[in-house]
């Protein structure tokens, strides 16, 4: 009985507290689309004036087939476009995948500083920290979902993962 009862106290604290101690793990969201998995999309706090801003996720493909994302929207932007950065000799350039991004079977595409990333352009107000952009995703296949990109603080490189027990 003993055992049980703290087992039982254990437990409710790991619920309650758990949560607690790891930054940004209760910001932390996943979306499905058919076979595909959109981990926890993010963005950059960006500066009063910048016109602007970007966006990084994980889509992974579940999946028996191919897809690929072809296009986005967002209210929080004119234009949302999807780039990736890539070595010219000495200098990173950017680049607009005007093609969209495929993903694999089996595949996740990591979309994160220095690579692959979205383009919120013309910004209709500045992405401030706490807020959420509303975005919808256009994939070839399995259609558009709806999705929020958590918006972290300025500089943030990458945002706290939510804590991972292994019993």
């Amino acid at each position: 009985m003993i055992n049980l009862r703290r087992a039982t106290v254990l437990a409710l604290f790991h619920l309650l507290f758990g949560s607690l101690l790891v930054p940004g793990a209760a910001r932390a969201t996943d979306f499905r689309i058919g076979s595909l998995r959109i981990e926890q999309p993010w963005s950059v706090a960006t500066p009063k004036g910048a016109k602007v801003g970007v966006g990084y996720m994980k889509i992974t493909n579940e999946g028996a087939q191919a897809d690929r994302l072809i296009g986005m929207t967002s209210p929080a932007a004119r234009k949302v476009a999807m780039h990736d950065m890539v070595h010219e000799g000495d200098v990173m350039r950017m680049r607009q995948l005007e093609n969209g991004l495929e993903i694999k079977p089996g595949e996740t595409v990591e979309l994160a500083p220095q690579g692959k990333h979205v383009m919120f352009e013309d910004l209709a107000a500045p992405l401030t920290e706490g807020d959420r952009v509303k975005s919808t995703l256009m994939f070839e296949k399995a259609g558009g979902i709806d999705v929020e990109f958590a918006v972290e603080a300025l500089g943030t490189k990458m945002p706290a993962m939510p804590a991972m027990h292994k019993h």
